[in-house]
């Protein structure tokens, strides 16, 4: 690895990647500790309260490919801190919501379009700075989301038990504006990704990314993996609640889902540069449904300590490793915009997940048949994946 190949401000990109994603994802996962306050405040259904969840995922899963369009054309300092600033406003504006609609609309929506603006042109501002130790980087940056689910949603928890839930959104918007925009004001475009001397990026076009065979067996198995990977962020605390764990250890479950996401994306990033990328993919996928037997056969917070543990080292892997086999596959000419649009194939199932499986509670009182149908997911999304072990990179 050469000085020039991988300069050290490739460095401050990744930890301020990773301070941007753990403020964004902070603020996502902390929906978990707002879950009864809104459900009591506005006398809404599970299945109803768990929608603002999906809403959010499914904005800035949608909207992600336009946020990597548009800090592929202007860089990515300009994108994300508007993102920033669009969270911060969806924050404060939910602080004096008088109904649902108005939470749907301004966590689920406002708050989903700043992630959108932040997430991808983030992580995919870090791919083209690295390339011996790109799996590494990706891991470290990417582990923001952990840091963030560990941290923000228990004090967001604290705080709307020492104060209230207005209180608590008001106090993360402020983090936001001050956390966030500090973030992102480091984020700059790599030399890799910027023509110079009449020449172009290297790489594929997106029209060409998606006309390959890769793109199509990564972005099938995003899809049929998105409401395994997304329902127990909303759902899991609850089920907690149902078995009498008290409030503080039911949120702190999405705490360890952090923890253990920190885990996956330090180790399975560094692994996945020795062992192959796709090969630490299909074992990430597996592990991933395999987790869910852990809460299916869980009758206290044991159990679902162990399953949130496990379930987050296998989704931070493979959160991780997806930006990086882009830059793989596909190189560094569009991979924002690539990133972007294979994101939006997570969309409806965190849309759809977490509200199915709110309403399959509500009809029926368990969580048995959501669990093994994430499952059935699960192994759909590791046999996709697996269809990359034959392909070769087509682009460096």
């Amino acid at each position: 690895m050469t000085r020039e190949a991988e300069p050290p401000y490739a460095w401050v990109v990744v930890w301020a990647t990773f301070a941007a994603l753990a403020v964004i994802f902070g603020v996502s996962y902390s929906f978990a500790a707002f879950f009864e306050s809104f459900g009591g405040q506005f006398q809404a259904q599970r299945a109803d309260v768990s929608l603002v969840f999906g809403v959010s995922g499914l904005v800035y899963f949608l909207f992600g490919a336009a946020g990597g369009l548009l800090a592929d054309r202007f860089g990515p300092r300009v994108v994300t801190s508007a993102g920033m600033l669009c969270i911060a406003a969806g924050l404060l504006a939910s602080s004096f919501a008088g109904s649902m609609t108005t939470i749907y609309w301004a966590y689920g929506v406002g708050v989903g379009i700043g992630i959108a603006l932040v997430y991808t042109p983030a992580i995919g501002c870090v791919q083209p700075w690295f390339t011996a130790r790109r799996g590494l980087a990706a891991g470290l940056a990417s582990a923001g989301i952990g840091a963030g689910t560990l941290v923000v949603p228990l004090i967001a928890a604290a705080v709307i038990a020492a104060w209230q839930w207005r209180d608590a959104l008001r106090v993360l918007a402020v983090g936001v504006l001050v956390l966030g925009l500090g973030a992102t004001l480091l984020l700059r475009r790599a030399p890799a990704a910027t023509s110079s001397g009449g020449r172009a990026v290297a790489g594929m076009t997106l029209k060409q990314t998606l006309a390959s065979a890769e793109f199509r067996w990564l972005y099938g198995a995003t899809v049929v993996a998105a409401p395994t990977m997304f329902i127990p962020f909303a759902h899991v605390s609850a089920a907690a609640r149902d078995l009498g764990i008290a409030d503080a250890q039911a949120v702190g479950l999405v705490g360890l889902i952090g923890i253990g996401s920190l885990i996956g994306r330090f180790a399975i990033g560094a692994l996945a540069d020795r062992v192959g990328r796709p090969l630490t993919l299909v074992l990430a996928q597996a592990a991933m449904g395999a987790a869910y037997l852990l809460w299916l056969g869980a009758g206290g917070y044991p159990m679902l300590a162990v399953f949130a543990l496990v379930f987050g080292l296998s989704y931070g892997g493979i959160v991780s490793l997806l930006p990086a086999l882009c830059m793989d596959f596909f190189g560094a000419r569009a991979v924002s915009g690539i990133i972007g649009t294979l994101y939006t194939g997570a969309a409806l199932g965190n849309l759809a997940g977490p509200w199915l499986a709110g309403r399959v509670f509500d009809l029926t009182g368990g969580y048995g048949g959501v669990l093994w149908a994430c499952m059935a997911l699960s192994l759909l999304a590791t046999l996709a994946s697996a269809r990359l072990l034959r392909r070769r990179p087509s682009a460096a």
